[in-house]
Order: structure tokens, then sequence, then C-alpha cells
């Protein structure tokens, strides 16, 4: 998916997880959603996306570039990149 400028971070991991509604707004905040994406539960998002990655400590935008194949690129738009 390429980077739409207004998408945000809560919507792109609603996007991952299948949790979008039928009128295209996310139904989970940003944590909840990226557990629900990561097969996780209870855990902060930079926990469920290391988890979902296969790391451990690495920091958001680090995480959100490593699942997208990408590095350098801000959190929405490597949200937005991972498919």
């Amino acid at each position: 998916m390429a980077y739409i400028p207004g998408r945000t971070l809560q919507y792109h991991m609603n996007r991952l997880a299948g949790t979008l509604n039928s009128f295209d707004v996310p139904t989970l905040d940003a944590q909840g959603a990226a557990n629900v994406y990561a097969g996780t539960t209870g855990l902060a998002i930079v926990g469920a996306l290391n988890y979902k990655a296969g790391t451990s400590g690495i920091e958001l935008q680090g995480v959100l570039n490593k699942l997208a194949g990408t590095t350098g690129l801000g959190e929405n738009e490597a949200s937005a990149r991972i498919a």
C-alpha cells in the first residue's frame, strides 16, 4: 500500500489487523490493533510489533520499518508499507 497523507498509525494497525469497519474507520486504538495483528494480548504496541517481527528491543519506528522491509521511514509511512 502506498503512503497516503492523513492515514495514521492507528488506521494502518487496524488495516493490518482487519479491524476497519465498513466505512474504512478504525475500530481499535493502535495498541489494541497491534495486538490483534501480532496475535498477542495486553502488550504495548512496541512489544506486540517486536513479537510479530520476531525481535525484541527495537523502538517503534525501527520495528515498523523492519516489518515493512524498509529503512528510515517515519512511523505512518512505514506502517502503510506493511503488507
